[in-house]
């Protein structure tokens, strides 16, 4: 499709997939809603209107859930949301609509389940709640009295997992928050824009203003296939303006195919490119020195350390054409300030290297002066909630040997590492874990080299799951129980903080929960009174909500009287003057040259780490998003299985040609390690650079109790066995691993078609392993012992 036809189609073409089939047809909406004796009419007419909060992806967008006879029938975007839509614009991705079949997904976990076979049978016998708590509540203490609190330690992701943690808290574990979320995605970038521009741009809100842009830059970004419904709406507001785009991706993604230019780097090197890019800017002086002088610290530093980064250089290690690399700086120059250097998101790619690529972003925003200006980044409006009181919160101690101790950035983030866990209960040191428990999150699914992570779940005392559907982890766990989907629930209140207005929202149930699925808060209230602490002195979520809604004069009944949403104006987005940084100081500054950085032995400005290549044989394996799915959570959705079933794997189409690979041929991966993939199709495009293989990333479920999910496609992530962690926060790498191709039983060695520049070195097969070689050892030893079969390996 052409740039042209693609803005023509801009309100619906990038939510594809994204649900205008399923979403209402809108006439006459209102009026049969206000009907009574509605539910007699056809469809969703006439259905009661809930509005709530989606849980579909975490990117939280206002909804409108349709009730008919007291049944879910329909969700539809809240035409109140500023977002989303209003009106009759009001939209909902396709798994915004699908969450009718997640609520209404048959493989759904409702009763409290007892493990009887081996932990990853899968086999559980049916018990009940006070049997579930009680053994829950036995094991956690007998862990504390044994080995002490912090061998108890939390996984955990988004509003379900809330009220647990403060259990955890109360228990007194420094690994009471352990997020995936964090340490497997966001860590790195959060670490970089705090420490330069003081405040964190991306996290589940990203501060980008890309309506009003005249220019974008997104390295690695997969805007169109991630479908976060207002951020595609504004990244197609802006395009359909005119802003030029520019996108480094080793992929010809959406974006890359609406981009003015593509930059189709090699893999690990993005932030050579952008030492190139800051010192052309500095060196051509296209960059704001009114906003360096009054804003920045530290320019002569970064001019210092930058120099000798030439054009020429970036491109022989980049694998990119120098012009191109000029035409695309001069792109972005050209439309300073309004140019959106976009920070990204899931930045924990390579280990070292990662915080000082989004420092690099970071600094060509500054140099630019788009920070605080229409189409760049711009500030969170403070909108002010009020403390809860009726939940005591408990704040645990650090042990001797904090898990965290050796991330000098990790500190104000709660919990640890989640690979320092996983390390800690394998070996044992520095201190034993012996329990785990698990709220929102598929470990198996997301966490780098799952082989690790199942061999550390065998050595646990104890693991518990609060689970909505029967993930790889709660086939693992010994005692999992129902958690209570969405739309079942009240959750938080959430705030919006951002543009076009700010607006308060909040999540509350539409049915009464299915089965015997409890909500969060009563099973933690349940929990912490048999583990001996009073910590929540209300009876329901409401309390909660109305203790939060007192800072703005509003109570829940207000807020449902409203539809739902309370809309604020976002003042504060472009006001440098009153700026105040996550530590609460007022005033913006930049800094560009990161002195907690060099405190800590680290280089103030950014530095190029290469990142090892591909061993010969291999490519790299790089993953990504479709439209339809949220990572492996949504792949047993009837409607969302029926768009999208199984992913295909990307390979070049010349490496394809001299192996011998037609698109649509049965494929199966190994990695470097020797583990290989369930079978996949190959999709032959050149598309994507031939030292890469891309898969979709949440596929080949290994839960034979997904019935739809189960053996579908390819799983990207048990495939990622090596990993690096990142040395300021402790993230841990997702693209350090590498494959070969199997087809028909053999084994394929992929070509290498670019050569390597002197600068990058190669990944040694020899050093490939678990822990840097402390754990392949360790397993080495217990080859005698019988193991787990896992499917796909």
């Amino acid at each position: 499709m052409k740039r042209r036809d693609f803005l023509k189609l801009s309100a619906g073409a990038s939510l594809a997939l994204a649900g205008l089939r399923l979403r209402s047809e809108g006439l006459f909406r209102k009026a049969y809603a206000a009907e009574a004796g509605g539910e007699e009419l056809p469809g969703s007419l006439g259905a009661k209107e809930v509005p709530s909060v989606c849980e579909m992806c975490f990117w939280r967008c206002p909804i409108v859930a349709k009730v008919k006879h007291g049944k879910v029938v329909k969700i539809e975007g809240n035409p109140k949301s500023p977002t989303n839509g209003r009106g009759d614009k009001a939209r909902v991705c396709a798994r915004g609509n699908s969450g009718v079949k997640l609520l209404y997904d048959p493989d759904r976990v409702l009763h409290p389940l007892k493990r009887v076979g081996e932990r990853g049978e899968g086999k559980f016998v049916k018990i009940s709640w006070d049997e579930a708590l009680d053994e829950v509540a036995y094991n956690l203490k007998k862990v504390k009295e044994k080995y002490g609190p912090h061998a108890i330690a939390y996984f955990d992701h988004g509003a379900s997992a809330e009220a647990l943690r403060e259990v955890f808290k109360a228990l007194g574990t420094e690994n009471y928050s352990n997020e995936p979320a964090f340490f497997q995605c966001v860590g790195p970038v959060a670490v970089a824009y705090i420490s330069s521009l003081g405040y964190l741009t991306s996290g589940t809100m990203q501060y980008t203003d890309m309506a009003n842009a005249k220019a974008m830059l997104l390295v690695g970004s997969h805007i169109g296939e991630n479908v976060h419904v207002s951020h595609v709406m504004s990244f197609v507001d802006g395009l359909s303006k005119g802003a030029k785009l520019v996108v480094v991706d080793p992929r010809f993604s959406v974006a890359a195919g609406k981009a003015d230019l593509w930059l189709p780097i090699r893999p690990g090197t993005d932030t050579a490119l952008l030492l190139a890019w800051i010192n052309y800017v500095i060196e051509h002086d296209l960059y704001d020195k009114e906003f360096v002088s009054k804003y920045c610290e530290g320019f002569e530093i970064l001019k210092k350390k930058v120099k000798g980064w030439t054009l020429e250089k970036a491109a022989r290690i980049c694998d990119l054409p120098k012009d191109k690399i000029e035409e695309a700086i001069k792109i972005l120059a050209a439309a300073r300030p309004h140019v959106l250097i976009h920070p990204g998101r899931h930045s924990a790619w390579y280990g070292k290297g990662d915080v000082y690529r989004h420092q690099a972003l970071a600094i060509l925003a500054a140099l630019f002066g788009s920070v605080g200006t229409p189409g760049g980044l711009y500030f969170p409006t403070h909108v002010p909630l009020a403390p809860v009181s009726c939940v005591r919160e408990i704040k645990p101690r650090s042990s001797d040997t904090p898990l965290k101790e050796k991330y000098p950035f990790s500190g104000p983030i709660p919990g640890s590492p989640t690979h320092e866990i996983i390390k800690a209960t394998l070996t044992g040191k520095p201190y034993p874990i012996k329990a785990w428990g698990i709220c929102g999150v598929n470990i198996l699914q997301t966490i780098p080299n799952p082989y690790q992570t199942m061999e550390a779940i065998k050595k646990l005392d104890f693991i518990f799951s609060f689970e909505i559907l029967p993930t790889e982890t709660a086939l693992w766990s010994d005692i999992v129980l129902p958690d209570t989907v969405y739309l079942e629930r009240y959750d938080d209140v959430y705030v919006y903080d951002g543009l076009p207005e700010c607006y308060v929202t909040v999540r509350q149930p539409a049915v009464e929960p299915l089965g015997e699925a409890r909500t969060p808060l009563w099973v933690a209230k349940q929990l912490a009174h048999r583990l001996g602490f009073e910590i929540f002195f209300t009876e329901n979520e409401t309390d909660i909500i109305n203790d939060k809604l007192r800072a703005l004069n509003v109570t829940l009944k207000d807020l449902q009287e409203q539809g739902g949403i309370i809309t604020l104006p976002a003042k504060g987005a472009y006001d440098r003057e009153n700026f105040r940084n996550v530590f609460g100081e007022k005033g913006f500054k930049v800094n560009l040259a990161v002195e907690d950085f060099e405190d800590e032995d680290f280089s103030p400005v950014p530095v190029f780490e290469p990142t090892p290549a591909p061993p010969k044989g291999f490519a790299r394996l790089i993953y990504g998003r479709v439209p339809v799915h949220t990572f492996s959570r949504t792949m047993n959705n009837e409607w969302l299985h029926h768009e999208w079933p199984e992913n295909h794997a990307w390979i070049n189409d010349e490496v394809a040609a001299k192996l011998g690979i037609k698109d649509g041929d049965e494929i199966v991966f190994e990695n470097q390690d020797g583990k290989r993939s369930l079978p996949v199709k190959a999709k032959v495009t050149p598309g994507i650079r031939p030292d890469c293989i891309f898969l979709p990333h949440g596929f080949g479920s290994l839960s034979q109790k997904l019935r739809r999910a189960y053996r579908k496609g390819a799983s990207d992530q048990f495939l990622i066995t090596h990993y690096v962690q990142d040395p300021f926060m402790g993230a841990s790498s997702h693209r350090t691993s590498f494959v070969r191709i199997v087809k028909d039983g053999k084994v394929l060695d992929i070509p290498e078609l670019r050569p390597l520049p002197p600068e990058i070195p190669r990944f040694k097969l020899a050093a490939a392993g678990m822990m840097g070689g402390q754990c392949e050892k360790m397993m080495k030893k217990k080859k005698h012992h019988k193991r787990m079969t896992i499917e796909g390996c």
